[in-house]
């Protein structure tokens, strides 16, 4: 009795021959012939199951190319242990920049004009590395409306008290007023 008949209380089907091994024996160019017919069927069915699963990955994938000039999001998370962008664990970002796309050296890889703090890695990209920046006209300040004093400071101007209320704690009242800001919109009214 082999040792894996004697663990599982049956006879071992090899992959070579998975047909039951007794008195008769096949040996030779049968052997052989049955193996290779063997292979091409799970050749066949390993083709079928890769096949499915690539139509079910393709219906969620999608082909990001980027143009010279446009600026992205550079993915950082690998490096955390490595390179610390200013915070560490927890806080460290997932993405830094944006930075210029310089050339398209492949396919799917991008040179990127990286800032000299970053010379000591390599600036050519995976395209899964990168995220699109898309910029927001509303987040920019124009620097003319903002008077700066030399000690970099600028005074707010209230326009107009938009609510009143008096808040009551346990022995004492609070006034409460909501106030329009000069060169600030309705949602930041504090």
């Amino acid at each position: 009795m082999t040792p894996f008949e004697a663990l599982y209380g049956r006879k071992c089907k090899t992959p070579l021959c998975w047909s039951e091994l007794s008195e008769s024996k096949i040996v030779g160019v049968d052997l052989i012939r049955e193996t290779e017919e063997k292979v091409w069927i799970i050749r066949d069915s390993l083709k079928v199951a890769s096949d499915r699963q690539k139509s079910y990955a393709d219906l969620k994938r999608r082909d990001i190319e980027y143009a010279v000039g446009d600026r992205v999001f550079l993915k950082v998370s690998p490096w955390k242990r490595v390179l610390r962008f200013g915070k560490k664990e927890k806080l460290s970002p997932r993405f830094i920049g944006p930075y210029e796309i310089v050339e398209r050296v492949g396919p799917v890889a991008y040179r990127l004009a990286l800032p000299p703090e970053l010379e000591k890695i390599n600036n050519v990209f995976h395209v899964s590395m990168l995220r699109q920046y898309r910029s927001d006209p509303s987040h920019v300040i124009p620097h003319t409306e903002i008077e700066l004093q030399p000690d970099m400071t600028y005074s707010e101007e209230p326009v107009k008290i938009l609510a009143r209320e008096v808040k009551e704690l346990r022995n004492k009242r609070v006034p409460l007023v909501k106030v329009l800001w000069h060169r600030h919109g309705m949602e930041e009214a504090t």
